[in-house]
């Protein structure tokens, strides 16, 4: 049980803004402690989104201005450590294209245009489609998005090699077990949600993230920490689409 709660904590503390406090003798890297933080993943959105829903429900008088407050204060709640990661992953795939060393680039601190203009599309048809969602009631669809977005991460984690040694650490502290165990958790949490339809919307974010998880893998060159980030916000724009759709 300590194990779980180490985890759930360091999911906590390397995803989001929130605080969390361990102690000087806590030992994060047991492959235990590991497995269950990315068990957590997913739960660690049912808690952004119902943070979100309860900011919500206090601003719902303000109509398309308070859904834009709680959107952009949900992207905040996770730092823009995964929007931050599209930067990245454009960057890399244009210097790519020009010949540059992609690996290279995808670890300088520095920014390129490209990824800035890239980034900020992606944040305006985020926040405009989490807008739209809020406007016509779709609140607990908005909470399984985010749950599902986070269980793609371990699907990919556990079918893809990775050029990060970090990855590579919770790749091989995900055993089956966890992998299978969260899939059915969340899954069914997410029927107590929305019903039965977030079994098409797992089955269709399980297609999509796989081969956007290609699509990097073959412009860049190699599958990292940036890519599982741009892997979670563009199934979560994809996900939002087909529930709009």
């Amino acid at each position: 049980m300590n194990n779980f709660i180490l985890g759930f904590k360091f999911a906590l503390s390397y995803f989001t803004i929130l605080p969390v406090k361990f102690k000087e003798d806590d030992d994060l890297s047991k492959k235990e402690i590991l497995s269950f933080m990315l068990f957590s993943l997913p739960l660690l959105g049912l808690i952004l989104g119902f943070i979100t829903l309860v900011l919500y429900h206090l601003l719902a008088d303000l109509s398309w201005f308070g859904a834009t407050i709680c959107a952009v204060s949900y992207m905040i709640l996770y730092g823009f450590i995964h929007t931050e990661a599209i930067i990245d992953v454009v960057d890399a795939i244009y210097a790519k294209h020009s010949g540059k060393d992609a690996y290279e680039v995808i670890k300088e601190p520095t920014i390129g245009a490209m990824g800035v203009l890239y980034a900020f599309a992606f944040f305006t048809l985020k926040i405009a489609g989490i807008v739209y969602l809020f406007l016509n009631g779709y609140l607990l669809e908005f909470v399984s998005i985010i749950v599902i977005s986070r269980l793609m991460l371990l699907f990919v984690i556990k079918n893809f090699e990775f050029k990060s040694s970090f990855v590579n650490q919770l790749k091989d502290s995900l055993s089956t077990n966890i992998f299978l165990s969260a899939i059915i958790v969340f899954t069914l949490a997410n029927i107590i949600l929305i019903g039965f339809s977030a079994i098409t919307l797992t089955f269709f974010a399980f297609i999509f993230s796989y081969l956007i998880a290609l699509f990097i893998k073959k412009n860049v060159g190699f599958l990292n920490g940036d890519a599982l980030g741009t892997i979670l916000e563009l199934s979560e724009l994809f996900l939002i689409i087909i529930i709009l759709n």
